[in-house]
């Protein structure tokens, strides 16, 4: 498989496995079969695609959907987890930690992602101008399919 094909070689193993454990209806998975997989699955084959062509520019891309994949899974599948917005930032700060290991790009907004999602995340009381921040990734939350309509008309127009 050359190195350009490997990320589609990816995503085709990766939905085929998907769907094909679907099909056959394993009772212990079927709490898998939903749209996180899916993000799993991309950005998995994002990663790997990343270190076998050695191209470090899919590794944020990678490795934020495949952060959200466990996210959105473990809110379900793990009574600690919280679907809060500290996960979040914590999310994006390990994505932009592994495109430093691989591309040594990004590692002062990876510090200040983990920084400021751990404190959010442990400090015993929120202060009040954390509010605003809640509030805007309830409106983030709520409207993100806009902004993959924008992304798609801009790259169009680009």
């Amino acid at each position: 498989m050359t190195k350009q094909n490997s990320f589609i070689g990816f995503l085709l193993i990766g939905f085929g496995l998907y769907f094909l454990l679907r099909q056959l209806n394993i009772p212990y998975l079927s709490e898998f079969y939903s749209w996180p997989t899916l993000l799993f699955i991309i950005g998995a084959a994002f990663l790997l695609h990343s270190y076998i062509a050695k191209d470090h520019s899919s590794l944020f891309t990678g490795a934020l959907m495949l952060g959200f994949g466990v996210h959105f899974h473990a809110i379900h599948h793990l009574a600690f987890w919280k679907d809060d917005w500290p996960f979040y930032l914590l999310v994006i700060g390990v994505a932009f930690l592994i495109r430093y290991a691989g591309a040594k790009k990004g590692l002062i907004p990876a510090l200040l992602f983990l920084g400021f999602g751990f404190f959010a995340l442990f400090w015993p009381v929120n202060p009040e101008w954390f509010q605003w921040i809640q509030t805007g990734f309830q409106t983030i939350i709520r409207y993100w399919p806009l902004v993959l309509i924008v992304s798609g008309l801009y790259l169009l127009k680009k």
